[in-house]
């Protein structure tokens, strides 16, 4: 992949008293150039988060960035994102890479919903593409990924991490996500 291949990192930084979290996007080379933030919020508990992130990516407005990495599927205390659709919306391909083995979110949904918040919850995670391991240096991540296959989502998913197990496009994202945060608290 050549160095200039641009990907945008999206993350949050979520803190479970306040009404929103801040999602920073972070354009990142493949040659670990950063190469443009953007900001945004998603509710805390919320159902916004497929629009929010939409939003900050048309946003970004940048026609070069080739792959969008996300953080999870549940930013913002299990504000799910429906990856089918964040990708229709979208040009590239979208990764979704979390960072623990887990069973899923199915009985965390059902331990913090009910009724028709759990039922809308529990649709847009059944219609999420399947997650599998990715090792990365020495490491393992779990990915899943809309518009690439297995290998080639490995692929990228090594090449934008350089060292570590956590891609540089959502390393970068997350610490400006806490930063951000961290200002609209002191404003």
């Amino acid at each position: 992949m050549k160095s200039g291949t641009r990907a945008l990192g999206l993350a949050d930084s979520y803190k479970s008293d306040a009404e929103t979290s801040t999602v920073a996007g972070a354009v990142v080379r493949a040659d670990r150039v950063l190469d443009g933030l953007a900001f945004g919020h998603v509710t805390v508990g919320g159902t916004d988060s497929t629009d929010r992130l939409t939003e900050l990516v048309h946003r970004v407005d940048r026609p070069d960035i080739q792959y969008v990495f996300i953080s999870g599927i549940a930013p913002a205390w299990y504000n799910i994102v429906d990856l089918p659709q964040f990708a229709n919306a979208l040009s590239c391909p979208v990764i979704s890479v979390s960072f623990e083995d887990s069973d899923g979110l199915e009985p965390a949904l059902r331990d913090a919903f009910d009724g028709a918040a759990l039922t809308k919850r529990l649709s847009r995670y059944e219609r999420q593409p399947p997650r599998w391991p990715i090792e990365v240096n020495d490491e393992q991540v779990f990915v899943r990924a809309i518009g690439l296959d297995a290998s080639e989502s490995a692929r990228v998913v090594r090449t934008f991490t350089p060292e570590g197990g956590r891609p540089e496009p959502l390393r970068v994202a997350h610490t400006a996500a806490r930063a951000g945060d961290t200002l609209s608290q002191t404003i």
